[in-house]
């Protein structure tokens, strides 16, 4: 096989990635360990995975950051930390329902800060895309909205999902905007360091054992670093320098259906009726999006051959 079999285009990288960080949910549910802790492993063995080929192929590039991607760089990652933790902790003070609707609200806030912060134009039919995948995000949040019944505390719980949509699109839109300028590599172990460290912080500040797990649970730390991790969220990374941030974050709205598809197959869980409607309303934002981008840009049929 040569090189050239293996160039693929932005957006076939981009519905890869969703699909490997899909296995994310079934891998947090096969595992017995605190959410904190899970997440923790997960971005510190992606980190341990990816530096060693950032510092043997681009030792030099880390020397020539500049203080502001540098800085930018690590605020992703704090970013990506405070998403995990928020996100995860909203799921015991409020429904899963809202809960997840809530943090898949992160497109409006992407499209937002992309007009804002990177002069990138939001088109009308890309926000009714963003309209139609966030609808169908939420009819499938709500097909088992009955699992989780509402407490006195949904409020904190509803207010830390929403606060997981802002920093996930504060996270996307800094992939955006420095991966113009700076390798893969180099980008995601900053990124990633800065996550680890923060999630390491948290772990402490919860109380939580750092070492006393079951071989099993390593396993699927592990599991989560290869495939939501490397797979997933480093593969979003190098779309992101050939792909607006608002295409990505509606893409990534993806995940739930590609969830629920491993779902059945892997844990029997058979969705319900909304659930199907909602995944296929979701597919259909992100078709309207992408081909929104297709017409504005031309078909994306060009591989991409850089990092």
């Amino acid at each position: 096989m040569n090189r050239t079999d293996l160039e693929v285009t932005p957006i076939a990288a981009l519905a890869f990635a969703v699909f490997a960080a899909s296995t994310s949910a079934i891998l947090v549910r096969w595992s017995t360990a605190p959410s904190s802790i899970a997440a923790f492993y997960r971005v510190l063995f992606t980190t341990a995975l990816i530096a060693p080929i950032a510092f043997l192929s681009y030792w030099d590039e880390f020397g020539r950051l500049s203080w502001t991607d540098l800085g930018f760089a690590i605020v992703a990652g704090v970013a990506l930390a405070v998403h995990f933790a928020a996100w995860f902790e909203s799921l015991n003070h409020t429904s899963v329902a809202a809960s997840v609707t809530l943090v898949q609200t992160q497109p409006i806030f992407v499209a937002l800060g992309a007009a804002l912060v990177l002069g990138e134009r939001v088109s009308r039919e890309t926000v009714v895309g963003i309209a139609v995948a966030i609808v169908g995000a939420a009819a499938m949040s709500f097909g088992d909205a009955g699992e989780a019944p509402i407490s006195d505390t949904t409020l904190y719980g509803n207010s830390l999902a929403l606060l997981g949509a802002i920093t996930v699109a504060g996270y996307v839109l800094a992939g955006r905007s420095i991966r113009q300028r700076v390798s893969l590599f180099p980008y995601v172990t900053v990124v990633y360091t800065a996550c680890a460290l923060t999630l390491a912080l948290l772990v402490g500040v919860q109380g939580h054992a750092y070492l006393a797990y079951a071989p099993r649970e390593w396993l699927l730390f592990l599991g989560m670093a290869v495939g939501p991790g490397i797979l997933g969220h480093t593969i979003v990374n190098w779309v992101l320098k050939h792909l607006e941030s608002v295409v990505v974050s509606v893409a990534w709205l993806g995940e739930p259906v590609g969830a629920t598809l491993l779902a059945l197959v892997l844990l029997a869980e058979v969705p319900d009726a909304i659930t199907i409607a909602g995944g296929v309303i979701v597919l259909a934002g992100i078709y309207v999006t992408t081909i929104e981008r297709e017409r504005r840009h031309g078909p994306d049929d060009a591989p991409a051959t850089d990092d």
